[in-house]
């Protein structure tokens, strides 16, 4: 009876364990890996890494292709209560630069988004998104400057720029100049392990 009861136990125990606690990454084509395969996005590297630096967290993307910062707001919250992430990586923005949106509306979505994380219990990583020049000086450095507001506001953990270090490389994007391709996926995972280490 001892031996079936030890057994029982190892039984229930081992596969909670091996879950590991969420990392969950919210985010739009960027980390959806638009145009490449997706074993060859940055967040799956991301999987790839956590194993390799043997770190017991597990990744779950919750990206897709054309989300803004509200498509994000509306699904925060069911997202929270399904996966129960120990971290959120929040990669969102891009897409309401691109189309002009007002930056006091995404940094509310945004907001929303960190808000409900912490109050969650987890803990949280913003990363920043940058325009390019022709949407107008003041625009985009409004849109840039409202990441590090938030982060500042919320506690959280910044990323200045996913793009960081090879925005101005043209042969690492794809034909459509937005997108990365496959060999620029390990900068963009450099540039979010830097402010995601501290946090496991």
């Amino acid at each position: 009876m001892r031996v079936i009861l030890l057994f029982l136990l190892l039984f229930v125990s081992v596969p909670a364990r091996a879950a590991g606690p969420v990392i969950l990454v919210l985010g739009d084509s960027l980390s959806a890996a638009y145009g490449i395969r997706p074993g060859h996005g940055w967040v799956a590297l991301l999987e790839a890494r956590l194993v390799a630096e043997k770190f017991r967290h597990r990744v779950v993307n919750a990206s897709f292709s054309g989300e803004t910062s509200a498509g994000g707001a509306s699904r925060i919250d069911g997202l929270l209560a399904r996966h129960r992430p120990a971290v959120l990586i929040l990669a969102l923005g891009a897409n309401d630069g691109l189309r002009g949106l007002p930056v006091a509306q995404m940094s509310a979505n945004l907001g929303r988004i960190l808000h409900q994380a912490r109050r969650a219990g987890a803990a949280t990583l913003l990363v920043g998104m940058r325009l390019p020049p022709n949407y107008g000086p003041r625009y985009a450095q409004a849109f840039q400057d409202s990441f590090a507001q938030l982060a500042r506001g919320h506690k959280s953990a910044f990323v200045p720029f996913l793009l960081d270090g090879f925005a101005a490389e043209r042969a690492l994007f794809q034909a459509d100049g937005l997108h990365p391709v496959a060999a620029a996926q390990p900068r963009m995972l450099d540039n979010v392990w830097w402010g995601l280490k501290p946090l496991l």
